[in-house]
């Protein structure tokens, strides 16, 4: 390989992360560039650009290979399709090309929970695997499905949505305009409001990190709402077990790092959920990059697509 660089650029509603990434997917350079004041399209692309040049001028004299970018919502060929919900914009638009001609990279573009599993594949915890469903838990759930190697996107890359399989007629509204999905039951979010259900008096701002803390403190209302937190987990996660059947199933998103306990508890739940023989090869995994995953992934995206 002739080149030793790619740019990662992963695109969060708040900040761009970006980086410098060698084949081996060691992260030379990285750096996050804040979207403050970015309250338009083009200025949201102006930022992308300026940070690509930033990326390449940290490589020196070594060549870059391409730039790998990941972008919420729906991508097909390098455009950006919609549902970018927390960006101005980005409809039906060729990302992709424009940024090409702005910078004079080759430019590969996919949905950024994509990008975190082909990260996952590639240098993670999906590394050796052919097949694996990837999840991962935050203020929604985002997912990608890799088989046989590849990233499984459905028909022009339309499907992948793991957070939204529905899991109870006429449930939880969720975010996607429906109800319920999985995301709107399993989520941070969905924990967090079955936390506050549970405790009417509560003061102070409430997250995963605290209710994660006072379940391990068996706190009463910790444990509840954990435990209908990993029920929801394990019944999602063991519907895509009995479709899928993967070697993997990776769990990334920050309260999957909570402890070994939260890998288990929810392993323990989908084992005498799904169906045995579509279950007797999977093992159920954190993520091991943390949020360097669609940063890595967008760099792998690179190196497999650009020659």
């Amino acid at each position: 390989m002739s080149s030793t660089y790619a740019i990662g650029i992963d695109v969060g509603g708040s900040s761009l992360k970006c980086g410098l990434v060698k084949h081996t997917g060691e992260v030379v350079n990285s750096f996050l560039k804040p979207l403050d004041g970015a309250y338009t399209e083009q200025a949201v692309i102006s930022l992308i650009a300026e940070v690509i040049q930033q990326c390449a001028a940290a490589a020196g004299s070594q060549a870059v290979t391409g730039v790998g970018i990941g972008f919420p919502g729906i991508v097909e060929d390098h455009i950006v399709i919609g549902g970018a919900d927390n960006l101005p914009g980005f409809e039906n638009l060729p990302l992709g090309e424009i940024l090409k001609q702005q910078t004079g990279f080759d430019i590969v573009i996919d949905n950024d929970a994509n990008m975190m599993s082909l990260g996952e594949l590639a240098f993670g915890s999906g590394k050796g695997c052919t097949d694996i469903v990837f999840l991962t838990v935050g203020t929604g759930i985002g997912g990608a499905v890799v088989i046989n190697g590849k990233l499984y996107g459905g028909y022009r890359n339309r499907g992948g949505e793991l957070g939204h399989i529905i899991l109870q007629h006429n449930g939880e509204s969720c975010s996607c305009g429906a109800s319920g999905c999985f995301e709107a039951y399993a989520s941070v979010t969905a924990l967090i409001r079955q936390y506050k259900k549970l405790d009417s008096d509560l003061s102070g701002p409430v997250n995963g990190k605290l209710i994660t803390e006072k379940y391990l403190q068996q706190e009463a209302n910790a444990v509840l709402a954990m435990h209908h937190h990993f029920d929801y987990m394990a019944a999602g996660i063991a519907g895509l077990v009995n479709i899928f059947s993967p070697q993997k199933v990776v769990i990334g998103g920050g309260i999957s790092e909570a402890g070994s306990f939260y890998i288990d508890e929810i392993e323990t739940r989908v084992r005498n959920t799904a169906m045995p023989a579509a279950f007797a090869h999977t093992t159920i995994t954190a993520a091991s990059l943390g949020n360097q995953a669609g940063l890595l992934g967008c760099a792998a995206k690179v190196f497999n697509e650009v020659s």
